[in-house]
């Protein structure tokens, strides 16, 4: 087999290595986060990795749909694991979440601890049995999630941490574990704002990769500042359902005029959709109610979250690149790459790879665009008059291709645009022409430069005072006596370590300052509360 051969099977075979080799019913996967904190730099880090993790957890609260982070953890490393945060429920758990967050960002005032590996394997291998136990308790319920990544954040050589876990993980069960990523974060005093866009964690980052039991290690360097942190935070933000193609790209089938195939022949090549932009409709509290998300069923509009529907477009026309106006385009974009569905075969893959790679090719080299109709989802009787959509799609130099939404008859409306006047006096010119030369001029434009302000909002709207929760939880919980080993947690707990994993216990309690945590204690001692087995829930209590 030719080398440029085997490295496509590699690219291929990424996705499909981090599954197991039974059917396992994806959702979004859990998520481990640990964080290495025995670097003298981490005084500077704990506040950029605070800032981004919040943002990012803010956005994943209030994205209306399906929890894209369903559940969290969230471990740090000093001179033993610590875990700060037990698995909880990212949806209506925000306050929960901003306290963890809160104590992280504490831990720089404690000092630093010797390097070493060590613990962060430790934490690895707690985390997955957490995982093992949280999962027991939830196999009767319908959300319960049968995977979990794990996050690895450290100033260490990520290669090395690779190669320990490497050796340390190869006798444990790693069923549910769907992949590692140790993150070598890099201090640059020197490095600008302008230039950060060009040192965030690229969709296909240049990685060596580092193979356990059928599955990698996917190691990467990312720069010590707010954004690639949140870029890297974010990507837990996109689908990663691989139990299924998402779109349809259907192309004639090409030959000569004079060959008589049959019209209906036509090549597919199987997509996946993924969002470039995060859809404001989705946000709770942005609006004022009347915004709506995408709906999957409407036939002038496509939606990636949740990938419910395989979406099929059928080419019908080419079209020069410049004969398109923009004010005729609407909708979100969406990005088009080729599948990484695991359940196709080898070869199938690999020839749907190659051809996307040509039609990019293909159509960079001609500047041409194809104009595509959406097929519809339904051709029962209900479906006699069929509404059709178009879509634009368009190449770039990279191996995907972006697709938006483009006007039919029946949507434009009349417009006028009256020819430019040949001369205009100086009087008018002068002012306007001197107001332009006062302004900055941009070679491109970089959304990373923008703030909307959207984090502050978000977290105005979800932060709930800890007063309050606490006396919510009372008014929700009925009166039962306290039980002695969670005495006995308590005192463990205060004295620096944390209490051993049961689900008798309600994660509440874990992530609390000490002060909080043990005047909460006493409050409910006095009225005889039991906080978890009252409620009947485990772990992921509200």
């Amino acid at each position: 087999m030719s080398s440029k051969a085997m490295s496509f099977r590699k690219l291929l075979s990424e996705t499909r290595r981090t599954f197991p080799a039974t059917k396992v019913h994806c959702q979004q996967p859990s998520r481990i986060l640990i964080v290495d904190v025995t670097s003298p730099s981490w005084t500077n880090t704990c506040s950029l990795l605070s800032e981004a993790l919040e943002n990012t957890l803010c956005l994943a609260h209030s994205l209306t749909g399906p929890c894209r982070v369903p559940l969290l953890s969230l471990y740090v490393v000093q001179n033993q694991q610590e875990c700060l945060l037990p698995f909880t429920q990212v949806k209506e758990n925000f306050a929960r979440i901003q306290a963890c967050i809160s104590e992280l960002r504490s831990l720089p005032r404690e000092g630093y601890f010797p390097q070493g590996g060590n613990g962060v394997v430790q934490a690895v291998q707690d985390g997955l049995q957490q995982f093992k136990q949280y999962s027991r308790h939830t196999t009767a319920g319908s959300s319960a999630n049968s995977s979990v990544e794990i996050t690895i954040l450290t100033s260490q050589s990520s290669q090395e941490m690779a190669k320990q876990l490497e050796k340390k993980l190869k006798d444990l069960d790693l069923m549910s574990l769907r992949s590692i990523q140790v993150i070598e974060v890099l201090k640059r005093d020197f490095l600008q704002p302008q230039d950060v866009e060009q040192h965030m964690p690229t969709e296909e980052p240049d990685s060596n990769d580092i193979a356990i039991l059928g599955m990698d290690i996917d190691v990467q360097t990312i720069e010590d500042n707010v954004i690639s942190l949140e870029m890297l935070f974010k990507s837990w933000l996109h689908d990663y359902n691989t139990e299924r193609e998402h779109l349809h790209l259907l192309l004639p089938s090409g030959g000569s005029s004079h060959v008589t195939a049959p019209k209906t022949t036509l090549m597919c090549l199987k997509c996946d959709l993924q969002e470039r932009l995060l859809d404001p409709a989705l946000l709770s509290g942005t609006a004022d109610g009347t915004m709506r998300a995408a709906d999957v069923n409407s036939p002038c509009q496509m939606a990636a979250w949740p990938p419910t529907v395989l979406y099929k477009l059928r080419v019908v026309k080419a079209l020069k690149y410049e004969g398109v106006c923009e004010s005729v385009l609407y909708g979100l974009p969406f990005i088009i790459k080729p599948t990484s569905c695991w359940q196709l075969d080898w070869d199938e893959l690999e020839i749907n790879q190659h051809s996307f790679h040509a039609l990019c090719h293909s159509l960079l080299k001609r500047n041409w665009m194809l104009l595509a109709r959406r097929e519809p989802q339904n051709t029962g009787p209900n479906w006699n008059i069929v509404v059709h959509s178009y879509y634009i799609i368009l190449p770039s130099d990279s191996a995907t291709l972006l697709v938006k939404a483009v006007a039919v008859r029946e949507l434009l409306l009349p417009s006028t645009f009256p020819a430019l006047l040949p001369e205009h006096p100086e009087r008018v010119r002068g002012p306007v022409e001197s107001a332009l030369n006062s302004l900055e001029v941009e070679v491109a434009y970089n959304p990373l430069h923008l703030k909307s302000n959207l984090y502050k909002y978000l977290k105005s709207t979800l932060y709930k005072p800890l007063h309050r929760q606490q006396a919510q939880a009372r008014d929700q919980r009925p009166e039962r006596h306290q039980p002695k080993q969670l005495q006995h947690s308590t005192q463990k707990w205060l004295l620096g370590r944390p209490p051993p994993y049961s689900p008798s216990v309600s994660v509440e309690l874990f992530h609390k300052p000490a002060q909080q945590y043990f005047d909460s204690v006493q409050k409910m001692g006095k009225v005889g509360l039991e906080p978890s087995r009252a409620s009947g829930q485990c772990l992921h209590s509200s």
